[in-house]
């Protein structure tokens, strides 16, 4: 770049160009830049650009205040050679970096204000000297393969903190909560997916009088102990995130004020808390041991949008209480033993697009009103990232952080993941495990939007509803282990998105439907269990008897099949008999001549 051409006459200050994939112009681009010395403010995000870390950038401008990298594929070391008092502002986000963060670090980037590394490829330790950071508002380092301990200094030095990220690394150790406690103006703070150990202390008296703490997320760690009781008070949390630890104990808080809470996959015990928070937007308590019934007030949360209480030992039945719910997109009870009716104020949740209850001990019939309210799939906009955060940073631009809603849903025999977009697109009804009984509810075919429907091992009796064909945009469908009778409705070779068919293990009959469309990629265990069905892709042939007419033209054909029977059958016979008969009664005249 040095020996180049091409030298530009005019010196900049500021250049912004993001967003322009500037690809392949990395080299032309490079050595325009090689030439100024002048710059203050730089923004190259999202470009795409390749090659070494331009190091040389920070050497050429001292003056330069912000340097936005991100989004691009630099690769090498993320090396600066000279104290930049200037640069308050550095984002080498989504790029290619790697190894380890220069040691003294903290003396290159005194002043530095905004640091975000993340999604790159550093290793090591954090240098201790990020301690005299002293002006740090923001720190992101998270995925990257950092390990080892944190250093205490950055608790200690950095008390301008207000967003720090280490997540999806591998730090470990045990937290030093004291330090943490002092950052008197976090507001975010995640480390989760490390391998962090420990218990939280139970007094933290300087975290709980944060004003504007808004998101706590140690998830993913090997966190034990109990809950500790300050963290009820932070009043105007947004969301804490403690799934996938070891906590142990009941829920402390006798109120709370979050929007999001998910203190799923650990090892709680006792009741669910009596709470009636109208803030409370997502709330996961799954794969715990929670015991009891659900409480009535529990359910009076009218801004709730998602429940997830699944896999607990929760019993009794399905409080009425929840109709007040009535913004309940994702209702998750599966895996307890809750028994019961299936209760018809569920039918009030017009918003729902997820429901389970499978793996319970409900019995009866299955609500009619399910398929004329539930509104499975009919939903538009974007709904799942939820804001939690809205301030104005020190520049005085406006700053929102998201945080997604993560659920897990049986579809297509496997348990899948979903969340952001895809858990907007999702809708499904699971209630399949339990003791149900009685016909399928005709009305559940105006579940137009649903994609996955599942009603397998229950005793459900009666045919098959002709009116699943309108189930239009369903992509799994298992009524296996129950005892349906009658034949498969042929009109549901119609279902072009079905991906997975289960009626196995039934007292069905009759032909299986046309090997056309979805239906030619099932095999004959979407079929087993049923003895008198016939029909590729089993290996019983149909016969004529097997194969049962449609009900308009079964006398027709019964009329025909008659008529063919007396003219090729009947006259031979009655000949054979009639002359049988007559030489008969001549031979018995011939014996006794009295009569």
């Amino acid at each position: 770049m040095e020996n180049s051409d091409w030298v530009p006459l005019f010196k900049l200050e500021s250049l912004v160009i993001s967003n322009c994939s500037l690809n392949k112009l990395s080299h032309q681009l490079m050595t325009f830049l090689f030439h100024q010395h002048s710059l203050r403010k730089l923004d190259l995000s999202h470009n795409g650009l390749k090659g070494p870390f331009p190091d040389w950038l920070f050497r050429n401008n001292t003056r330069l205040k912000s340097a936005t990298l991100n989004h691009n594929s630099f690769t090498d070391h993320f090396h600066l050679s000279l104290c930049l008092n200037s640069t308050y502002v550095i984002d080498v986000s989504n790029n290619q970096l790697n190894g380890k963060l220069q040691q003294n670090i903290g003396e290159i980037l005194p002043n530095i204000w905004y640091l975000k590394l993340s999604d790159n490829s550093f290793t090591g330790s954090l240098p201790s000297s990020f301690g005299n950071m002293s002006l740090l508002n923001t720190l992101d380092v998270s995925l990257n393969n950092f390990s080892g301990e944190v250093p205490k200094d950055l608790f200690v030095g950095c008390s301008m903190l207000s967003i720090l990220v280490l997540s999806n690394n591998s730090f470990d150790g045990h937290l030093d909560w004291v330090p943490i406690s002092n950052l008197t103006r976090l507001s975010i703070f995640e480390i989760n997916h490390n391998q962090f150990s420990g218990a939280i202390p139970n007094e933290l008296p300087n975290f709980v009088n944060i004003a504007f703490f808004c998101i706590l997320d140690v998830s993913n760690n090997k966190m034990s102990g109990r809950i500790p009781t300050w963290i009820c008070n932070l009043t105007f949390i947004g969301g804490i995130l403690m799934q996938n630890n070891n906590f142990e104990g009941q829920i402390p808080c006798e109120t709370t004020t979050f929007k999001l809470l998910d203190l799923s996959h650990n090892l709680l015990d006792g009741s669910l808390p009596l709470w009636s928070n109208t803030r409370l937007k997502h709330l996961h308590l799954e794969e715990n041991n929670f015991s009891g019934s659900i409480p009535e007030p529990f359910l009076n949360m009218s801004e709730l949008r998602t429940l997830d209480i699944s896999d607990n030992k929760l019993s009794g039945s399905i409080p009425s209480a929840i109709s007040k719910a009535s913004n309940l997109r994702i209702l998750l009870l599966g895996g307890n033993q809750l028994s019961g009716n299936i209760s018809t104020q569920l039918c009030q949740l017009t918003n729902i697009t997820l429901m389970d209850l499978s793996r319970n001990l409900f019995f009866g019939t299955i609500p009619r009103c399910f398929g004329h309210t539930l509104s499975f799939g009919i939903f538009e906009g974007q709904y799942w990232a939820t804001r939690f955060v809205s301030f104005f940073d020190d520049t005085g631009d406006s700053v929102f952080y998201y945080l997604d809603v993560e659920i897990n849903f049986v579809t297509k025999c496997r348990l899948s993941s979903y969340k952001d977009d895809i858990l907007t697109y999702m809708s499904g009804l699971d209630l399949s495990c339990n003791n149900l009984t009685g016909e399928i509810p005709l009305e559940l075919g105006q579940l137009q939007g649903i994609h996955a429907l599942n009603l397998s091992h229950n005793q459900l009796t009666g045919s098959i509803p002709k009116s699943f064909s309108d189930l239009t945009k369903v992509e799994s469908l298992d009524l296996s282990h129950n005892r349906l009778s009658g034949e498969i409705p042929p009109q549901l070779i119609e279902l072009t998105f079905l991906e997975v068919f289960s009626v196995a293990y039934n007292n069905l009959s009759g032909r299986t439907p046309d090997m056309k469309a979805q239906f030619g990629t099932f095999d004959a265990s979407s079929y087993d269990g049923n003895p008198f069905l016939c029909g590729l892709p089993l290996e019983k042939n149909c016969t004529r008897r097997d194969d049962s007419p449609t009900p308009m033209h079964s006398s027709n054909v019964s009329d025909e099949k008659w008529y063919k029977v007396d003219q090729t059958v009947f006259f031979p016979s009655f000949l054979v008999t009639y002359i049988m008969f007559c030489m008969g009664v001549i031979t018995v005249l011939y014996i006794n001549t009295h009569w």
